[in-house]
Order: structure tokens, then C-alpha cells, then sequence
């Protein structure tokens, strides 16, 4: 009997855990497709400027907690391409440098607004941080929004330069395909000149074209 308990307390045991895992499964694909998607740090759940070790560590665990392949949500995949983007987005040098630009001003901008120093007690607060990423989300957006007016007017700029470019060589190529006409019709041209001259200096090989005879008046009485 004693077994019988065990066993029926360990199946409990493990359904109570499974599901447990489910639900930290779901809420971390909640958190991350809730969370502001150009904040990267956000995404990961990480503080700004942490090394790269704290990143791959982190990317690992909530991988393989959300991957699609191990996880029955419907949302996983999106979640999962979510943290995938992000952490790649941590990787580049580039990308990482300008997030970390960009949550630098909104630090300033907080602390300017807020007439705070970089000693002020504030800056520790929960609070203040809430702020910061509110701040931070603010300037990502503003940049993303410069991002796509820039982008706009260089693919606009560059349809201008590709319209040229393919006006100039259509009239190329029709100036081609005239000099080709010409060139083709270049012997029978010559041709028609030649009989053209010969009919204009015939007449009798005299040089000078045919004269109309005089009529001959009768002499009167």
C-alpha cells in the first residue's frame, strides 16, 4: 500500500511541476512579447551595459525555457524570434552602441528635466528607474522614427538616380539602334543618289538636260 501511495504522490509531485513549468514557460513569453521590442536589454531582461558573459548566459536559460520545440504555447516562435533579435542585436557592435547611446541621453534628459546630479539620492529609487526606461523609450522611438525618415528619403533619392540611369540608357540605346538603321540602310541610299544623278545629267549624254525646239515662223506674204 505504502508503494502504492509513493508512487501516486510522485506522479502528483511531477504533474504539479510540469505544470509549474508551463506557467513560468507562458509568463516569460508574456513578459518578453509585452516588452518594448527596441529596447534589447529590456527583451533579455537585463540591465544596460552588462558584459557580453551575462548576455549569453541569459539568451541560453530563457531559450531553452521558451523554445518552440519544448514549449506547447502558440506564441513561443514569436516570442523565441523576439530574443533571438535581441541578443544578436547585443552582439553587434554597432546596433549595441547606439542602444546604449541612446539610453545614455534619456539618463541625461531625465536628470536634466528633474534638475537631479549624478549624486542625487533619486537615481537609486525603483522609481527613477521606471523612468529611465520610459525616458529610454521615448529617445528609441524618436531614433527609429529619424531612422525611417532617413531611410525613405535615400530609397526616394535612390529611385531618382535609377530613373536617370535608365533614362539614359534607353536614349542609348535608341541612339544605337538609329546609327544600326542608318549603317543598314547606308547602300541603298548611295544607290538611289547614284541613279538620282545619272537621271538628272542624262538627256542625250550632252551634260544638259533636253531644250524644246523653237516653232519655225512662216515667213508672211
Amino acid at each position: 500500500m505504502a508503494t502504492e501511495l509513493d508512487k501516486e504522490d510522485k506522479a502528483a509531485l511531477d504533474a504539479l511541476e510540469s505544470e509549474a513549468k508551463e506557467w513560468e514557460k507562458d509568463a516569460e513569453i508574456d513578459r518578453i512579447l509585452n516588452t518594448f521590442r527596441l529596447d534589447a536589454y529590456a527583451v533579455l531582461d537585463l540591465q544596460p551595459g552588462v558584459p557580453e558573459s551575462d548576455i549569453k548566459i541569459t539568451y541560453r536559460k530563457k531559450s531553452l525555457l521558451i523554445h518552440p520545440d519544448k514549449c506547447k504555447n502558440p506564441r513561443a516562435p514569436e516570442a523565441f524570434d523576439r530574443l533571438k533579435k535581441a541578443q544578436v542585436e547585443l552582439f553587434d557592435e554597432k546596433q549595441r552602441a547606439r542602444l546604449d547611446e541612446a539610453i545614455a541621453d534619456a539618463r541625461a534628459l531625465l536628470l536634466r528635466e528633474r534638475k537631479l546630479t549624478v549624486d542625487s539620492e533619486e537615481l537609486k529609487t525603483d522609481e527613477f528607474a521606471r523612468a529611465w526606461r520610459d525616458k529610454a523609450r521615448e529617445v528609441l522611438v524618436d531614433d527609429e522614427k529619424r531612422r525611417r525618415r532617413q531611410a525613405r528619403a535615400q530609397m526616394q533619392e535612390e529611385g531618382r538616380e535609377q530613373r536617370r540611369a535608365d533614362e539614359e540608357a534607353e536614349e542609348r540605346k535608341r541612339k544605337r539602334q538609329h546609327d544600326q538603321d542608318w549603317e543598314a540602310t547606308r547602300e541603298e541610299r548611295i544607290t538611289n543618289w547614284r541613279q538620282f544623278h545619272k537621271g538628272k545629267v542624262g538627256g542625250g549624254g550632252s551634260g544638259e538636260p533636253d531644250k524644246k525646239k523653237k516653232k519655225k515662223m512662216k515667213p508672211i506674204g
